[in-house]
């Protein structure tokens, strides 16, 4: 029997940029504290989270400078676009998070934001570390070998 895909699971923004400039050591889900025209706006899928990042402030984790676009029904008591969100995760989660970022430099970078198989907004969160400018180019030479070989199997195959 065919797996039925689940119909509230969506994935509403994507960071693929994060992966090309940040080796990721590890990820985690976390959730976020939003408004209710922020959540309606999720809905319509307008949002940008290419140019924010994570950072452990006063014992919390914040969003910054990711963008939720307004919702026009809710203009009269809208949000601010590019507001600092709240991200939830437990006590030890965040004690491993600060120890990362502040101990061993790394940086907190958002992956994916998506509705979870209830229909609630999660988002993706990388542990990673920076690429310099030559990790970057290996990189690209082994995905396009990865390519150039797929291409030399299925003309032979």
């Amino acid at each position: 029997m065919a797996k039925v895909s689940d119909p509230n699971y969506r994935i509403i923004a994507e960071n693929r940029r994060a992966r090309y400039d940040y080796a990721i050591e590890e990820d985690l889900e976390v959730g976020l504290v939003l408004t209710g025209s922020e959540v309606k706006s999720l809905r319509e899928a307008r949002a940008n989270i290419a140019e924010s990042y994570a950072s452990v402030e006063d014992g919390e984790l914040w969003l910054i400078n990711s963008y939720i676009a307004p919702y026009a029904p809710a203009r009269t008591w809208g949000h601010d676009e590019r507001r600092k969100r709240k991200l939830l995760v437990n006590r030890r989660e965040l004690a491993k998070l600060w120890s990362a970022t502040r101990r061993d430099g790394m940086t907190l970078v958002p992956l994916v934001m998506y509705f979870n198989h209830r229909g609630i907004v999660k988002m993706k969160v990388g542990i990673a570390k920076g690429k310099k400018k030559a990790d970057k180019r290996a990189t690209e030479a082994r995905r396009d070998w990865d390519k150039q070989k797929r291409r030399l199997l299925k003309e032979r195959g």
